[in-house]
């Protein structure tokens, strides 16, 4: 396998493997793509892209579906110019914000559908059609020789889903991907022999550089079907021998549900390696669960958009995982800081701050931002945490998020955690309300797998929390607010239950 030194480029990347294996697997058609045509099929998109005007650093827009045609359109765009995936879930308001964020030249989508993209396009940026194996309708194959970017040139370009604000722009270059994905393919051993399943949304940084880039860097098997599907999830598992997935925990969540109190291994899961989660805390009750039915590791990992992903994770066994940590650096160092932004000592909380050549050099055209989100070479996470002696990392939440109770910093995470151990509770978040005398008072929202009373719920966590963390009202819900690749955003969760402003 190829080491980082010589893996600068996503085009490096898809050159890695050999020839005549199975690259992508499309399950609702049987589909199989080796890897020779996935790079022809790359080449002739991005010979389509230059034709239509796209050169180096050029915005190409997507609004696909998963499936082959945005794994193709993802590499072309990143090759010819600069890839801009949209989630094609978006409203005609928000492509068009995103579209002149990013100044988009073209935007790629289905030929059919996509309504609200093409409107937000209109007339002053040209559609181009994508059909289903990966072709632009009508473009020109083109006969000249393949696009070659350095390091330097920015691959992909995504923007922050912070809970606040207008959303950043994150400029991530060849040589900051080419990093990440060498590191994530290192800390699961990854292997031609693997086939990693495509569950994550592919216009999010946790899709395509953990489960997409780093298995073809390592000559694996992508299974890519349109969409996650609870229903027929271990089916697709058993049928190609599917050894690892990545999912949020929303994901891990929902197939648990399906297992019922049996508990019966699902038929599949005996081909799991392991499986991965991240981009957002994976509770501790739901890991052990998970290992329990589906029979296999489960690593718990911590990735950013501004780290071109993965930062840290458990590692495989039979090194120690820990189950509440997200394990130690993963190619990146790893440091934790107090307010005055000094560095603290193992064991102390404080902010978590990261280096590495995965991190990007900045937002674009934010110096605001820049300069509050860099100190010294380091970027600031946002995220509280404590690294133990072995330096596995534990995050107790965003900082923006922790509940200021009178002068007390409350982690919601530790409450999150607390309901969660409640028989009754599937899923639990903490978020903080108002309060006229204590400045902010604890609250909490509860998806309920069996009946409880806000009274039993209560007890619980008096038994288990001192009386300042415990929430003053637990809303019950059919459902907790998401974003659309299964992060929490508390506040927003406070202003939709308790009409919070925050």
């Amino acid at each position: 396998m190829n080491d980082t030194k010589s893996i600068t480029t996503l085009f490096d990347v898809l050159h890695a493997a050999p020839g005549n294996r199975p690259a992508v697997i499309v399950p609702e058609t049987s589909m199989r793509v080796t890897y020779d045509s996935l790079r022809e099929q790359v080449r002739a998109m991005a010979a389509g892209l230059a034709a239509a005007g796209i050169g180096r650093g050029d915005r190409v827009a997507m609004a696909l579906p998963n499936g082959l045609p945005a794994i193709v359109s993802f590499l072309a765009a990143s090759i010819a110019g600069t890839a801009a995936p949209l989630n094609p879930g978006y409203r005609q308001e928000e492509f068009a914000f995103y579209l002149d964020d990013t100044n988009a030249r073209v935007l790629l989508a289905p030929p059919e559908g996509a309504e609200a993209a093409r409107a937000a396009a209109g007339d002053r940026i040209p559609v181009l059609a994508v059909d289903s194996d990966a072709r632009i309708v009508g473009a020109s194959t083109g006969t000249g020789g393949e696009a070659c970017p350095t390091g330097d040139d920015i691959a992909l370009v995504l923007h922050t889903s912070g809970s606040t604000g207008r959303p950043k722009r994150v400029p991530l270059r060849h040589r900051n991907l080419a990093v990440s994905v060498q590191n994530v393919a290192n800390t699961y051993k990854l292997g031609p022999e693997d086939v990693s399943l495509v569950v994550m949304p592919l216009f999010h940084v946790h899709g395509l550089v953990a489960s997409t880039l780093a298995t073809l860097l390592t000559g694996g098997t992508l299974v890519a079907p349109a969409k996650f599907n609870p229903l027929s999830f271990w089916r697709t598992v058993r049928d190609h021998g599917v050894t690892w997935y990545s999912a949020v925990p929303t994901m891990h969540q929902l197939l648990l549900a399906r297992v019922g109190k049996g508990n019966e291994k699902p038929a599949g899961a005996e081909f799991l390696r392991f499986i991965r989660s991240c981009s957002a805390p994976l509770p501790v009750e739901a890991a052990q669960r998970m290992e329990d039915v589906f029979g296999a590791p489960v690593l718990e990992a911590y990735g950013m958009t501004e780290a071109s992903h993965q930062m840290a994770s458990n590692p495989l066994p039979p090194s120690a995982r820990k189950f509440g940590t997200v394990g130690p650096g993963t190619g990146v160092q790893i440091s934790i800081i107090d307010t005055k932004r000094r560095h603290l000592a193992t064991g102390q909380l404080g902010e978590v701050v990261i280096q590495g050549p995965n991190v990007v050099d900045g937002y674009e055209n934010n110096p605001e931002a820049n300069a509050s989100s860099f100190t010294n070479g380091w970027f600031r996470t946002g995220d509280q945490g404590v690294l133990d002696t072995e330096g596995y990392l534990r995050l107790t939440g965003r900082i923006k998020e922790l509940i200021n109770r009178g002068g007390e910093k409350i982690s919601p995470r530790e409450i999150d955690e607390v309901l969660l151990g409640h028989p009754a509770v599937g899923e639990a978040v903490c978020f903080g309300v108002p309060h006229p005398t204590w400045g902010e008072e604890v609250a909490a929202a509860v998806v309920l797998r069996e009946p409880a009373s806000e009274a039993d719920l209560t007890a619980f966590c008096r038994e288990r929390l001192a009386d300042f963390k415990c929430p003053k009202k637990i809303y019950t819900v059919e459902a907790i607010p998401r974003t659309a690749t299964g992060k929490v955003q508390r506040r927003v969760v406070a202003e939709v239950l308790a009409g919070a402003k925050g």
